[in-house]
């Protein structure tokens, strides 16, 4: 599956048993390059085959990676790529996620997933979606600093106008059925005989559909910022029909579909890309005040006793930046480790993992914005 909504938590809070194999790739999305991507697969599914001997006989090792050599086999998965891939791996079940950003080469096996190439993609504050929507159609992008891909709808957004009118239709007799009609639900055309009146009816209905079930079914779950895209006479309507409280006021004056995706990327980008570097600096600002109360650290001893108890609200984690070994959950003890070894994973990622499990926020951060050197700073609740 394409890793672009937040899927991502549920997956790695979820309770495991067993050995976990955690294996990521930067994958390519055209030829030749793309050629190379199956074959650099196999290599780190040897790694992975490798660390599993040390532990488990071969009966055992068998089966946990015959879905990988499946995957391995399966041309025409590779002939859709996106830019990373990551696979997740235990004895009754396998994950498999194509994502929008390069991912660091890198196959390990332990007691739990490293997960932090993904947290990378999920927590980062630079991703967005793109609303495009003129009259006739409405579309959905979604994106970071790197790259945008159009995503799917949900199944309750209207397409065009005549499934937003077949839509308040429904929602008419509902109302109806218990005794009242909801404001602003008309017949099509608004009771006007008049053709231009009935069109701006026609797309106000539109819009204020589509932003209902945009707000209800894609912002609220993933908590992105959305940008709107459309041609300039459309965003004074939109804007006044909309309820989305992360519906930014930059905009994107133009229609989606007289861009490429790299010209649509970088207008986006140049919106987001302030916000983005607020928000970092907001968050090093905080950890240096809270640090100076002795109410933050960069020490990882200290962080993990501190998300063990559930006292970390944020955690800053360095991108690519790992400390092998092991974090007792419980106890926020530490053990340090070989990442061969099959029970040993990154202790950075098990923090980040620990810290979300206590409800906490983590957000990885590029190696030239963090504020220490440790590869990791910690606020507390208290």
């Amino acid at each position: 599956m394409d890793l672009l909504a937040n899927d991502y938590p549920e997956m790695i809070l979820d309770e495991r048993t067993g050995p976990c194999l955690s294996l990521y790739q930067p994958t390519h999305r055209a030829l030749p390059e793309r050629n190379q991507d199956p074959i650099r697969f196999r290599n780190l599914v040897k790694t992975l085959a490798e660390s599993l001997k040390q532990k488990y006989p071969k009966r055992e090792v068998e089966p946990l990676l015959a879905p990988f050599h499946a995957l391995a086999d399966n041309q025409e998965f590779w002939n859709h790529s996106f830019d990373g891939l990551a696979v997740l791996g235990t004895p009754d079940s396998m994950r498999v996620y194509k994502v929008q950003r390069s991912l660091p080469e890198f196959a390990v096996v332990a007691d739990s997933f490293h997960t932090k190439p993904l947290m990378r993609i999920m927590q980062s504050a630079d991703r967005y979606q793109i609303l495009a929507i003129d009259r006739n159609e409405a579309r959905l992008f979604e994106g970071n600093r790197d790259q945008v891909d159009e995503i799917p709808l949900a199944s309750g957004v209207p397409r065009n106008v005549d499934a937003a009118v077949s839509i308040d239709a429904e929602r008419e007799r509902a109302t109806r059925t218990h005794g009242r009609v909801e404001p602003g639900v008309m017949g099509r055309h608004g009771g006007s005989d008049v053709k231009s009146d009935a069109i701006d009816a026609d797309t106000e209905r539109f819009f204020r559909a589509v932003d209902r079930a945009v707000t209800d079914l894609h912002t609220r779950p993933t908590g992105l910022p959305l940008l709107l895209a459309a041609l300039p006479e459309h965003h004074h309507l939109f804007r006044k029909v909309s309820n989305n409280p992360n519906l930014l006021a930059a905009s994107i004056d133009v229609n989606p579909k007289d861009l490429t995706m790299e010209q649509l990327r970088d207008r986006a980008w140049s919106l987001v890309q302030p916000m983005y570097l607020e928000r970092l600096a907001g968050l090093v600002e905080a950890f240096g005040a809270a640090s100076a109360k002795q109410q933050g650290t960069s020490d990882l001893s200290d962080a993990a006793r501190a998300a063990a108890q559930g006292r970390v609200a944020t955690l800053l984690l360095q991108a690519g930046h790992r400390i092998p070994g092991k974090i007792d959950a419980t106890t926020g003890a530490l053990s340090s480790g070989e990442l061969s070894d099959p029970e040993t994973d990154d202790m950075l990622d098990d923090l980040g993992e620990l810290v979300l499990r206590k409800g906490g926020e983590v957000v990885i951060v590029p190696a030239e914005r963090m504020p220490s050197k440790s590869g990791l700073a910690a606020t507390y609740r208290f």
